[in-house]
């Protein structure tokens, strides 16, 4: 069963359309969901949890309609929001807690849990202060382990390392990449593309309100093109490749190749009739950043 699909989704706040006809199936796993601020992101989120009712489509989460059983949903998905939204007088302790027994869990139980999941996130010693007095990287963690509390299906995280210092995101992402081990479905909303190059195996790119592209992320960045750099002349070795159908570019250090079918055999035979020497060979990739904008090798 796919843990989302929606057929022809679409919402809007006024004569602002967020979202436009999103057509998906996503199976489970780690999920980024990217797209610049404004792209629809949050807004999707917000209808996968129930809180918005679409203005066209529909959704589904485990097979559950959202807008139909939102409370059934619910009880099989976490929510880390992006925006500073806990109680400062509370101590994280006593916040996850409530969290917990909102989730069904006995109030014993609820404490045992919240113990639990704030020692994995990292704050076993700082549970008992207030929130007030914690950093943004510890409520970013206790918004986390609220999320996680109740051991849902799914949880989705809504830019979860907003407002962090580079060590306090990696630390943020090695947590967000454990999920996975505890088989917990994972859909990380960022605008931050390595982010989700980090942490998740499948992105869908939002833009404008529509799905840009949709697939493995370790796909995505291929490019068909073999990176050619040789401690020998190139010109013998271009020209031999053209001869042969395929077409190269050189940029001065590296000849990029590209052929129709069998490029690293072709690289292999020019190699070998031309006996160039050979530095370093390896197939061409794009970051989520250079396919976003549309750029490539």
């Amino acid at each position: 069963m796919n843990i989302i699909e929606t057929s022809g989704l679409g919402h809007a706040y006024g004569d602002v359309v967020a979202l436009h006809g999103l057509e998906l199936e996503l199976e489970g796993g780690t999920i980024g969901l990217v797209g610049a601020n404004g792209a629809g992101k949050t807004t999707l989120v917000k209808i996968l949890l129930g809180i918005l009712t679409p203005t066209l489509g529909s959704v589904k989460v485990f097979g559950i309609p959202v807008a139909e059983r939102p409370l059934e949903v619910r009880a099989r998905v976490g929510y880390m929001p992006e925006r500073d939204c806990l109680p400062e007088d509370q101590t994280a302790s006593d916040f996850v807690t409530y969290t917990a027994e909102l989730a069904g869990l006995p109030k014993k139980a609820s404490r045992q849990r919240a113990s639990d999941v704030l020692t994995l996130v990292g704050l076993h010693e700082e549970r008992f202060r207030p929130i007030g007095e914690f950093s943004t990287g510890m409520k970013q963690r206790t918004k986390l382990a609220q999320a996680i509390v109740h051991d849902p299906d799914l949880v989705l995280l809504d830019e979860p390392t907003s407002g962090l210092d580079p060590q306090g995101r990696e630390d943020m992402l090695s947590l967000v990449g454990r999920l996975g081990g505890f088989g917990i479905n994972v859909v990380t909303s960022s605008h931050v593309l390595t982010d989700i190059e980090q942490t998740c195996d499948w992105v869908v790119m939002l833009d404008g309100g529509k799905v840009l592209r949709s697939g493995p992320l370790s796909g995505l960045g291929q490019t068909g093109v073999i990176e050619v750099e040789l401690t020998s002349p190139v010109d013998p070795f271009m020209a031999w490749l053209e001869a042969n159908g395929a077409s190269t570019h050189y940029d001065g250090r590296v000849i990029f190749v590209r052929a129709e079918r069998n490029g690293f055999e072709m690289v292999r035979d020019g190699l070998t009739a031309t006996e160039s020497g050979l530095r370093r060979l390896r197939e061409s990739s794009t970051s989520l950043e250079d396919i976003f904008m549309g750029r490539s090798t």
